[in-house]
């Protein structure tokens, strides 16, 4: 006779077999982050970003808001440090996509690649992800 049940498996060990702990901790299964643009932060050279570069190294993660009521573009997505601070926005030639996967309630977020100084402007490269649940 063949039993129906199911091997019990703990919850953390199934978490580390898919990276998939939420920043806060929480577990999140199966969750995976799909990279969609690489691009560089547009607006940088009217924000206070001298003050924030050096926190600007690879790897951090930057939050993207919508701002629907830009007055220069209804599709802009605003990029901002984890503590709320305005670094730019997603370039207009590759914000169309985004902000409509945004507008939908998907979950988008970008991390830190690159910075470079050219006189007083600070490039900042990016790269935006989906975590698809």
């Amino acid at each position: 006779m063949i039993e129906n049940s199911l091997v019990p498996i703990d919850p953390a060990l199934l978490a580390l077999m898919h990276n998939s702990f939420g920043k806060d901790g929480t577990l999140m299964p199966f969750a995976r982050e799909i990279m969609l643009v690489e691009c560089a932060i547009a607006g940088t050279s009217y924000r206070p970003v001298k003050v924030l570069e050096p926190s600007l190294i690879p790897e951090t993660f930057l939050m993207l808001k919508r701002e629907p009521d830009n007055p220069h573009d209804d599709l802009a997505i605003m990029i901002l440090t984890e503590a709320g601070e305005h670094l730019g926005y997603v370039p207009r030639a590759k914000n169309e996509a985004l902000a409509r996967l945004m507008d939908a309630g998907k979950f988008l977020f970008a991390r830190v690649e690159t910075k470079d100084w050219h006189g007083e402007w600070l490039q900042v490269d990016i790269r935006i992800f989906l975590r698809d649940m």
